[in-house]
Order: structure tokens, then sequence, then C-alpha cells
């Protein structure tokens, strides 16, 4: 019998990349999917794929527009009235993410983007999470949260910070109600996010990068794992590591 059925997962930003890539895998485990990003043609793409074999839900919105996050409670409530599993993956980097070329508007972008949509959907899960005294949130952050480095910009390691800083501050206080909080640190990972970076990215480059696939893999491991364990925080990286190599290249 599949790990997940009759579980209900929220995932966001599932229209493209590790979103997408989690939908799916956890789908493929039972788990009744609801889809939620801005492009309803991804998402119903990706809802098309999952309903051959399960079941998805597209519930568009704009996480950044609490409003919109709210509505999505709403029917996540009045159509199942549970929530068992929140893959916060949703995120954005802009072209000029560094200091000499950011503005307000760019800041703005990439904090409400990265942190303060996924801060918005917490609020969400949380009362289903509590009533049923279980739960799951798994945050889709970056080595940037962790590391402080020039390739994602200086705001996007900000707000990725700001994501590991929560899901740890959220096992501090909710393990008594019995949720847990996994952030998740990818390195590079070959997304359409990369098509934003100022210099582009090959295709021979990107295949050698995590890619989405390894990402759902490890969300669905995640997902299935026992109620009484958690796991806090997990990297994830490409064997060959783009900064691990330059570093090589200076010493040698």
């Amino acid at each position: 019998m599949p790990q997940l059925a009759g579980k209900i997962a929220w995932v966001t930003g599932a229209g493209s990349g590790i979103g997408e890539a989690a939908a799916l895998a956890l789908a493929a485990e039972g788990a009744t999917v609801i889809l939620t990003g801005r492009t309803p043609e991804k998402l119903d793409n990706v809802a098309r794929r999952i309903n051959q074999t399960g079941t998805a839900h597209v519930a568009p919105a704009d996480l950044t527009d609490k409003a919109q996050v709210a509505a999505v409670g709403r029917f996540i409530k009045e159509r199942f009235n549970r929530l068992d599993i929140l893959v916060n993956n949703a995120g954005v980097n802009i072209v000029d993410r560094h200091w000499d070329k950011l503005t307000p508007d760019g800041i703005d972008t990439l904090i409400q983007g990265n942190l303060v949509g996924a801060l918005y959907c917490v609020t969400v899960a949380l009362p289903f999470m509590r009533a049923q005294q279980d739960g799951l949130i798994i945050h889709t952050a970056s080595m940037a949260g962790r590391f402080i480095g020039g390739v994602s910009g200086p705001i996007y390691v900000t707000a990725k910070h700001g994501i590991v800083a929560m899901s740890h501050g959220l096992n501090m206080q909710e393990c008594i109600n019995g949720i847990r909080s996994t952030v998740f640190l990818p390195g590079e990972v070959a997304t359409p996010i990369l098509d934003k970076r100022p210099n582009p990215v090959p295709p021979e480059v990107r295949a050698r990068m995590v890619q989405p696939a390894d990402c759902g893999d490890l969300i669905r491991y995640i997902a299935c794992l026992p109620k009484h364990v958690v796991m806090n925080e997990v990297h994830l990286a490409p064997t060959h590591n783009r900064g691990y190599v330059a570093s090589l290249t200076r010493t040698l």
C-alpha cells in the first residue's frame, strides 16, 4: 500500500522544477495533492499527469498576496478539512540581484517571493496541523540559506537564511503539537530559476547539477518518515560541485 495514502499534501511553486517533482513524487506515494502557483496553465499540466493515476487539485495563487493565500486555505478546509503535508517550495530570483543594480522593487520581489509568502503559507497550515496533533512542513531553502556566497545575490541569501531560522523555530515551538518542520537546502538544481542568472548556464553544466527529480524523491522520503522523528535540516548538492571545483583550481 502506498505510504501516503489518505494524506493531503499542499505543494507551492508546483508548476515547475522542485515543486512539480515533489508533487509527482508525493502523488505517486498515494497523497492527494493540492497544486499552487501563479501560472494556472503550468499547474493544470502537472495535475493532468497526476490525475492519470492519482489525485490532484489546482488552487492557483500569488503567495505574496495574503488574501490569495487565505483563499487557498479556505479551499483546503472546505474540500478536505485537513492538511498533512505542506511543501513550502515557491521562490524567485531576479537578474539584477547584486548591490550595484538592486532597487527597492527588486528587494521587495525577493523578500516577498522567498520569505513572506512562505510565512503566509505556514499560518494556513498550522491550524490544521495543531488540530490534528500531526503534520509535516518541508521548506525549500537553498545552500544560500546556510552559507553566504555571491552567486545568488545578497537579498536571496538573506531571505533563505530567514527560511532556515523559521523552520528551526517551528520545531522549537510546535514539537509539542506533533508538528515537524524540515528545511531542505539544495545546491545548484537544474530548474527554470537558472534562467534568471546574470550569466547563462549552458545545458552541459545543468546536466551535472542536482535534478528536480532528485529533490522530489528526497521530499517523498522525508514525507514518509514516522511521526516520532523529524529531519531538521538536509543538504543535497551535485557531486561535481562548482564551488569546490573553483576552490581546487585556485589552490592548485
